[in-house]
C-alpha cells in the first residue's frame, strides 16, 4: 500500500510533530514493503540508506508512526507486521496450518465492533485485526478419509 494516498508529513504537522528524516525514512521502509512487513525488514531498507539510524530508533519510530495512525501492526504468525494505514481499517484471516493470509474486510467486523460497544460499552480501537484458524483447503486436507 503507498503512503502517496495521503499527504504524512502534513498530517504529522498538522498534529504538532516534526517529519524528521528518520521518520520519513522509516515511513518509507514501511511502504517499500508492499504490505505487510516485519521489523527487521524494515531496518535492513533504512541501514542501507542511512547505516546510522540505530534499531533502537526504527522501533521507537514505528510506534510513534503508529500512534498518528499512519502505520499499522498486527501480529500473524507469531511476529508483528507492519503496514501503511489504509482509508478504512481492515482484518486478516490466518490459517495456523498453511500460514496463508486473507484479507478481511472491515465492513464485516464492524457490526462486531458495534456489538461489543452497545452490550459492554466498549469501544474498540483496532484498526488491524488478525483472526486465527483454518482456511478451507487446510481443513478438507485433515478430515479423516472414509474407507470404501
Amino acid at each position: 500500500m503507498s503512503h502517496t494516498r495521503w499527504d504524512y508529513a502534513k498530517l504529522m504537522r498538522e498534529r504538532g510533530f516534526r517529519v524528521t528524516p528518520q521518520r520519513q525514512l522509516i515511513l518509507d521502509a514501511v511502504c517499500e514493503g508492499g504490505g505487510h512487513t516485519i521489523y527487521d525488514e524494515i531496518c535492513e531498507r533504512v541501514q542501507a540508506k542511512a547505516p546510522a539510524v540505530n534499531r533502537a530508533t526504527v522501533y521507537r519510530t514505528l510506534n510513534f508512526l503508529q500512534g498518528l495512525h499512519l502505520i499499522v501492526a498486527a501480529e500473524i504468525g507469531g511476529r508483528t507486521v507492519y503496514e501503511i494505514a489504509g482509508l478504512k481499517p481492515h482484518h486478516h484471516l490466518v490459517c495456523l496450518s498453511c500460514g496463508t493470509t486473507e484479507e478481511l474486510s472491515h465492513d464485516l467486523v464492524a457490526p462486531f465492533f458495534d456489538k461489543i460497544k452497545r452490550n459492554r460499552h466498549f469501544a474498540v480501537e483496532t484498526n488491524h485485526l488478525a483472526l486465527f484458524g483454518q482456511c478451507q483447503r487446510c481443513r478438507a486436507a485433515s478430515k479423516p478419509r472414509r474407507a470404501r
